[in-house]
């Protein structure tokens, strides 16, 4: 949804359902969730957090079930069970499933491994924080240039937290006070930003999105520096995931209520299963199987057929791609003439 620009007129008709601003608001309660954790675990439970979590949330199976693959499969289905989307967008999915094969296969090569890291990190992080700041801007009503000065810096300081992150072991000592410096300064000047441009926003609902993007990136920073890098990495990833299926589910439930339009929701209203549990379940159901069997599977297939055990390629070759072609699809998929939103209203 990094195209997004949401917009409280864009209602759709009575008894349809809508997505609820403040329930998006709602989400940035993680944030001071997240703090009030790292704050116990200082100061009463002696570090326990910091030394027993992992450096990022991906290293939890569990984790990837509940956050990072679902709604990157929810956003292929959703696109792939209804012919009309995949009409409509085929030529496009076809010639970028084309270049990510050259790219990653001639690139691969000669292009180093942490080239490719730091570019993916950055697609990312562009994907992200464009969805939460393009679902902002339509309450906050910012003028472009206001918006595209929050984005950027917010985009790039999360960016080098990123790398902070991911690339930590790469990294000596006087490089990563080099780096948490300059993501202090994009902070201040991304604090400074925000005081200059909340004039604009004439609602107190609207200055709390504004702030509440930034304070995503302030305590992701603050998080990092102070080495919670599993916290650092949920606070965005739980945010940017459920307002990801909130809008899934709204689209679904508007699109398949009265009559359904595809072969999945045919077959969900035959099992009498509520609208608004398919998507999820059947998301979450092939995260499961996927993430904890589907490199098994595959390297004893291939094993068996061709004597030779092929490793990763669910969890790096099918997941990486659809991974990257949710970042791609949603660039344009939810933009205001895209066929997606005439499913979706805002309240």
């Amino acid at each position: 949804m990094s195209a997004l620009t949401a917009s409280v007129q864009d209602q759709t008709r009575p008894g349809k359902l809508t997505v609820s601003f403040r329930l998006l608001l709602s989400l940035y309660l993680i944030i001071p969730l997240c703090l009030a954790l790292q704050l116990l675990d200082t100061g009463l439970w002696q570090s326990y957090l910091k030394t027993h979590l992992p450096s990022s949330p991906n290293h939890f199976l569990l984790f990837q079930i509940l956050f990072g693959t679902p709604h990157i499969i929810a956003s292929a289905v959703l696109l792939v069970s209804n012919g009309d989307y995949w009409q409509h967008y085929q030529r496009k999915i076809v010639l970028m499933t084309i270049a990510l094969a050259a790219f990653f296969g001639i690139g691969s090569l000669f292009i180093p491994y942490k080239a490719f890291y730091i570019l993916v990190a950055t697609w990312t992080v562009l994907h992200v924080l464009k969805q939460q700041h393009g679902v902002a801007r339509g309450v906050c009503r910012l003028p472009a240039w206001a918006y595209h000065l929050l984005l950027g810096l917010s985009v790039t300081a999360g960016i080098f937290i990123y790398i902070g992150i991911f690339l930590k072991n790469s990294l000596d000592v006087q490089q990563t006070e080099w780096l948490q410096h300059l993501i202090a300064g994009l902070c201040v000047g991304l604090i400074g930003s925000a005081l200059l441009c909340q004039r604009y926003v004439k609602t107190t609902f609207g200055k709390g999105f504004l702030w509440a993007n930034v304070l995503l990136i302030l305590s992701s920073f603050y998080l990092y520096a102070q080495q919670y890098y599993f916290l650092a990495i949920l606070v965005p990833r739980l945010v940017h995931d459920v307002t990801a299926y909130i809008f899934y589910v709204t689209h679904d439930y508007n699109k398949h209520h009265q009559q359904p339009q595809n072969a999945l929701y045919r077959l969900s209203k035959a099992c009498q299963l509520p609208i608004v549990v398919v998507l999820p379940a059947l998301s979450f159901a092939l995260a499961f199987v996927l993430q904890a069997y589907g490199d098994f599977w595959i390297s004893q297939l291939t094993e068996f057929f061709f004597g030779v055990e092929i490793r990763k390629v669910i969890t790096i070759g099918l997941i990486g791609y659809l991974g990257l072609m949710h970042y791609y699809t949603e660039s344009f998929t939810w933009k205001q003439d895209s066929p997606y939103r005439q499913f979706i209203g805002f309240s």
